[in-house]
């Protein structure tokens, strides 16, 4: 065999061992590729309320996780010194002084409250939309009351890793 036919032929040899090796990386490397979920945490009160009328002592916090994996979002709502048991809640969008649109408003639809001096646990299936706002930061949740039908606590969420 010649000299140059050996060469040609070890370059082909390197290039389709290359090329095994190539195919055969799974991009698990991929520094976008983050499906580890998200901690969702927010804290509510009267002040944040828009307009800003409550002058109540009641608060709330929220926290959970969101899988971007399955896109669920699992949560649980907490609260204290409303003025009356919640009736109704819901998760907006919306940055935070401003009215946003709501997400999700069937907090309490199917029975007013699982516990009315503590909590509910929740879960919803997120749109990739959805998923984007809430990382993004501008969701938020409220709960309301008899006397503020509109609203007597609410708090921006966080979606961090």
């Amino acid at each position: 065999m010649s000299l140059g036919k050996k060469i040609v032929g070890g370059i082909v040899s390197v290039l389709f061992l290359s090329a095994v090796v190539i195919s055969c990386d799974d991009d698990n490397d991929n520094p976008n590729a983050n499906n580890n979920p998200y901690t969702v945490n927010g804290i509510a009160n009267g002040d944040q309320m828009v307009p800003d009328t409550v002058k109540e002592s009641g608060s709330s916090t929220i926290t959970g996780t969101y899988d971007p994996v399955t896109g669920q979002l699992i949560y649980t709502t907490n609260w204290a010194n409303l003025t009356g048991d919640p009736i109704g809640g819901g998760i907006y969008n919306g940055a935070a002084g401003t009215v946003g649109t709501a997400v999700d408003t069937t907090w309490f639809a199917d029975s007013l409250v699982v516990n009315p001096q503590s909590g509910r646990l929740d879960t919803m299936v997120l749109t990739t939309d959805q998923a984007n706002q809430l990382i993004a930061g501008t969701w938020y949740y409220l709960l309301k009351t008899i006397k503020y039908p509109d609203g007597e606590v609410r708090g921006q969420m966080t979606a961090t890793r």
